[in-house]
């Protein structure tokens, strides 16, 4: 796989993030939504990541001693808090600027966290896996979905969970999750999505099942206005979505 290392990776996708690369950590810049979307999907994660390892969610070493890969990190959003709550993080990104700002946030907070430039079929050859595998609003952003899954899969230990979050390929999406988000609301710079790349949930269930992982479970994420933040919705994919897949333990 080491041939075909980056495969995913899209250069316009990159430099588009790259160039967000010192608004990450402004709360009410560029990745304000990002921020406000940040608590449920803490939240979500422990939640299931505690149900699937029979541990205490509310416990603040929830994650002692488990290995964590974020692909797509960023900045780093989603892997300090993860971090501080005693994972051994390792964190993915194709952007280098973004890697760069994410060690310097993490190094000034006093946390260990082993970023890397690259992609998840940049490390499969490394040989390392891990108990689980985030994959936080990427899937829409790559140029090889299928690839990609497997290029991740790869990276998971068997008995580990995967975390797939993205956004459901529908018109309600398109509506409000590209054309309101970006060209009405402003919420994120215009072309921060192609809505054609948006991946539906039947599309997602066979990208896991080809790659020999299990659907465990799929809830829908949604904008509360009136509360101005983010819940999670059950049965309302029809936006955004987080999938949960485990591989099999070996026998």
């Amino acid at each position: 796989m080491s041939a075909q290392a980056n495969r995913t990776a899209n250069p316009e996708e990159i430099s588009r993030f790259s160039a967000m690369a010192d608004e990450w950590w402004n709360p009410e810049g560029v990745m304000k939504p990002l921020h406000k979307f940040n608590p449920v999907r803490l939240q979500l994660l422990r939640d299931h990541i505690a149900a699937h390892f029979g541990r205490d969610a509310s416990d603040i070493n929830l994650l002692s001693g488990l290995d964590i890969v974020d692909v797509g990190c960023g900045a780093g959003l989603l892997s300090e808090p993860m971090a501080r709550l005693g994972a051994n993080m390792t964190a993915l990104d194709a952007a280098e600027n973004n890697i760069n700002v994410a060690r310097v946030h993490a190094e000034q907070g006093g946390l260990t966290i082993d970023y890397r430039l690259g992609t998840p079929e940049s490390i499969v050859d490394e040989g390392r896996q891990f108990d689980v595998v985030l994959n936080m609003e990427v899937i829409e952003h790559v140029d090889d979905p299928a690839f990609f899954m497997q290029a991740c899969t790869a990276l998971l230990k068997p008995g580990g969970i995967m975390f797939i979050a993205t956004l459901n390929r529908t018109l309600k999406s398109l509506a409000l999750a590209k054309i309101g988000a970006e060209y009405v609301l402003r919420w994120v710079p215009a072309g921060t999505h192609d809505w054609r790349k948006f991946v539906k949930p039947s599309e997602l269930s066979r990208y896991i099942r080809e790659c020999g992982l299990q659907l465990t479970d799929i809830t829908g994420i949604a904008y509360n206005p009136i509360q101005d933040k983010w819940l999670p919705a059950p049965r309302d994919l029809d936006i955004n979505y987080l999938a949960m897949a485990v591989k099999p333990a070996q026998d």
